[in-house]
């Protein structure tokens, strides 16, 4: 199913589903990153106060809205007529790519939810490990879209 009026703004809604994704994908790279230093300091301490408020901030105002901007714009462009030839399988596999980073978004929850409880249960390595997997999804969703390989 596609929508012909769509075909009109398909520009704006390339530009909006980028911007949203560089959005989302900048608070992706950092929290995880802020849980690694959040495991170097010490629970309840001044400074562990301040990591939780930026923790914070970085989802509620950036990722979140940005994974809704991200999402909307993407299936609008998934329904703009001649965008995505259906037999395809890369608009599948950047799907399932897409779905698995937006597992992750939330995946972060808990953890962070650890922290805010100050009973983190994971290492540094862990997180350090963990701020891997939306650099792997990312480079798998642009060479898909990009290169359209199948």
């Amino acid at each position: 199913m596609t929508i012909h009026a769509l075909g009109f703004i398909y520009p704006w809604l390339k530009a909006l589903h980028i911007i949203g994704l560089i959005a989302w994908m900048a608070g992706l790279f950092y929290l995880p990153r802020l849980f690694v230093y959040h495991t170097m300091i010490t629970p309840g301490s001044a400074e562990s106060e301040r990591m939780k408020v930026m923790e914070g901030r970085l989802y509620r105002q950036i990722m979140v809205p940005a994974m809704f901007f991200t999402w909307l714009f993407g299936i609008l462009l998934m329904l703009t007529p001649g965008m995505i030839h259906w037999s395809d399988g890369w608009w599948l596999v950047k799907l399932l790519a897409v779905i698995l980073l937006t597992g992750f978004h939330h995946a972060t929850v808990p953890w962070r939810r650890g922290f805010l409880e100050d009973r983190n249960q994971h290492s540094e390595r862990f997180y350090r490990v963990a701020n891997e997997v939306p650099t792997v999804l990312m480079i798998v969703i642009v060479i898909m879209v990009m290169v359209k390989p199948f």
